[in-house]
């Protein structure tokens, strides 16, 4: 089966069928008619035919920081749906946080090996910035804001300071988990967030009040043992992310506090982890997916549609009121 057998069933030009394959201008009744006929007959084209034609691969490298993680996994469906409604497929670089391979990827999908490129980031070093400057395709940054490139991220800052105003209501002794200052979103925005908030309280936040994380289980529970080996009367617990809330509650509990008549503790994200874990944690809710799918439309636009204009998108959030926290 050949595009002019397909046009023959059809009964439509050779031309018609190629515009419908290559997403070009075909009325609506011969879009039917040709769909049809390719379910019926299971047509698939030459992808190398069509990308000769079009000077396009059909695919786009997506590079994420760690694939086991609810977040990316939420942002990825995003993308991926969009992505196959668009007619696009996906290739999933997987840097486990190593900035090594995030500038080996973007050295690879910057010169036409695919045609767009999503980058889910964390850091931006001046390395960073030199390949994306240095790319032939269009990149789309996810999770993070880059001035200069389009982006889709979150409002970390509105996200932690509200949060942080709800809990000094009912918290007089607080601790805060935080992550490296160089990821801009998580360790810069949600941290200047909540500074904000304990200002407008009147209050402070002494250094041994605060311990650094690494987005895990694992450094959630040794940075909460950190705090409370040095402040066991904290009484109110803010983490940056809900993983690592999820490790300081475990923490707490075999330490014997109670949460949250003794402790309060609140992440960010909506994991699923924080749904299971008793008590159910207090956190806020990013539509990651959305985000996904966002930065997808973004960037085949960008693609396909001359004269596109980047832009930046920060989306919104909701506080997700459960059982670790104490109420007024």
């Amino acid at each position: 089966m050949n595009i002019n057998e397909i046009a023959k069933l059809a009964g439509v030009s050779r031309a018609t069928v190629s515009r419908y394959l290559n997403n070009g201008y075909v009325s609506e009744e011969k879009k039917n008619v040709i769909r049809k006929v390719i379910e019926e007959t299971g047509y698939q084209p030459s992808s190398q035919a069509q990308m000769l034609r079009t000077k396009r691969t059909k695919l786009v490298g997506v590079i994420l920081p760690k694939i086991n993680s609810d977040t990316i996994s939420r942002e990825v469906a995003g993308i991926s749906d969009v992505l196959k409604k668009r007619g696009y497929q996906m290739i999933l670089a997987n840097t486990n946080n190593d900035i090594e391979e995030e500038l080996k990827y973007l050295s690879l999908f910057k010169d036409n090996q695919v045609d767009g490129v999503i980058f889910i980031a964390t850091i931006f070093t001046g390395r960073h910035k030199k390949l994306l400057k240095e790319c032939k395709v269009p990149v789309v940054i996810l999770g993070q804001r880059l001035s200069g490139y389009p982006c889709i991220y979150q409002d970390d800052y509105s996200a932690m300071k509200t949060m942080g105003e709800m809990l000094l209501e009912t918290g007089e002794k607080v601790g805060y988990i935080t992550v490296t200052d160089k990821d801009e979103a998580v360790g810069q925005r949600r941290w200047k967030g909540f500074l904000d908030a304990l200002e407008e309280k009147g209050m402070e936040l002494p250094k041994e009040q605060v311990a650094v994380g690494k987005f895990t289980i694992e450094s959630g529970y040794e940075a909460a043992k950190e705090l409370f080996g040095k402040n066991s009367d904290i009484d109110t617990l803010l983490c940056a992310t809900d993983t690592m809330a999820v490790g300081a509650m475990t923490y707490l509990k075999e330490a014997g506090y109670r949460i949250p008549q003794d402790v309060q503790v609140v992440g960010i994200g909506d994991g699923s982890l924080g749904k299971i874990v008793e008590p159910k944690l207090t956190t806020v809710h990013f539509f990651y997916k959305t985000s996904g799918m966002e930065a997808a439309e973004e960037l085949v636009n960008l693609i396909e549609v001359e004269g596109t204009i980047s832009k930046e998108v920060k989306m919104g959030c909701e506080i997700v009121l459960r059982e670790s926290h104490r109420r007024l």
